[in-house]
């Protein structure tokens, strides 16, 4: 950067006053000041907004039910609570169900786990071995001994906040009842929000917000459907491969799939687990081939058919995404982070100041 004989600076082949300079200065200043505010809000306020966002998109995916009964006359409140009421209803018969399963599973489990264990125990032997070797020669003297602070691993950062399992109750205990309230009241909240802007950005709000449900709804029942069709395949195709448990296990690995990256690793976990020592290495290489096969299906051609025409987010954000909200939150932030990223991108479509933003978070 050249000084002007004026005082300013060059920049693009013309002068920039000082003044300018200074309110972009101060401009970025106050915008990285919010951003860090915000985070350290999303970061201690996890339990609170981690509750609420999971209401929120619970509400939005039972609203077209509750309309549904308001169709035939039924009462607003009476629709929502019995749209919650079943849904809460389908949850405890499929925990039921899935509860037999796993405890078949895993009382089983132990004699799978062997198998896996004889099978890389050569492999463990060889690192031991390698282990030793390096610890004799690069061991230090005492006098020269730094104490190294330890890293946090990602399994820490995924395991943020999950708490104990009793804490996890109480907290999910208030989402059936956020929905309720939250259905009941929709269209309030939404007009009392709406109101909360000037008179010439209410409009804008009152569109916004419609896009955010529409899309949160998109979300929600796609991959539901995308997790049922996945998880069909899957026990059909396990079963014709005789998998040990194949329903239990052909329904979970569907389900895994749809975990944001890491789900082709997570739903080869379970078929593989059992099918060690009691499939043959060609059923096993089909099993691999066909979970890696029905993920690529769900990415390349069920996500865009669902879910592309309200979820328009390009490959980089999403991944930026996953990485800040799971450091944020741990899993539940990979849950969230998707409908999130979304939410901000349809905020920052309708801001004129934001609008470049958008663009990079669009596809």
């Amino acid at each position: 950067m050249l000084p002007s004989p004026v005082g300013g600076d060059f920049r693009c082949g013309r002068i920039m006053e000082p003044a300018t300079q200074t309110r972009i200065e101060h401009h970025w200043s106050l915008t990285l000041l919010g951003v860090g505010l915000i985070a350290m809000f999303a970061y201690y306020g996890e339990p609170v907004l981690a509750v609420l966002f999971f209401a929120v998109l619970l509400s939005f995916t039972l609203s077209p039910v509750v309309e549904a009964l308001e169709y035939i006359n039924v009462p607003r409140a009476a629709a929502a609570l019995v749209a919650v009421v079943a849904l809460l209803a389908l949850v405890y018969g499929i925990s039921v169900a899935s509860y037999k399963q796993a405890v078949v599973f895993a009382d089983n489990l132990p004699k799978y786990s062997q198998k896996i264990r004889s099978l890389i125990q050569p492999f463990e032997q060889d690192a031991e071995k390698i282990q030793k070797t390096r610890d004799v020669v690069a061991e230090p003297e005492s006098s020269n001994v730094i104490q190294v602070r330890q890293v946090q691993s990602w399994s820490d950062f995924l395991t943020h906040g999950a708490g104990t399992f009793t804490d996890g109750v109480l907290a999910a205990s208030f989402i059936p009842f956020l929905a309720y309230f939250l259905l009941t009241w929709q269209s309030h909240a939404r007009s009392a929000t709406v109101m909360l802007f000037p008179l010439e950005h209410r409009h804008t709000a009152f569109v916004t917000l419609g896009l955010i449900g529409k899309m949160l709804q998109s979300f929600i029942v796609g991959n539901i459907l995308i997790g049922l069709l996945i998880s069909a395949l899957s026990v059909g195709i396990f079963g014709l491969l005789h998998v040990p448990f194949f329903y239990f296990v052909g329904f979970l690995s569907g389900f895994l799939s749809l975990v944001p990256y890491l789900g082709i690793v997570l739903a080869m976990g379970p078929p593989i687990l059992v099918g060690f020592g009691q499939l043959e290495t060609g059923d096993l290489l089909i099993v691999v081939i066909c979970v890696v096969g029905m993920h690529l299906l769900a990415l390349n051609v069920l996500y865009p058919k669902l879910l592309g025409s309200r979820l328009r987010i390009n490959p980089l954000a999403v991944t930026i995404a996953l990485l800040f909200w799971g450091a944020v939150w741990g899993t539940i932030g990979l849950v969230l982070a998707i409908p999130i990223t979304g939410a901000i991108k349809i905020i920052f479509d309708h801001v004129d100041s934001m609008k470049p933003y958008a663009d990079w978070l669009g596809e």
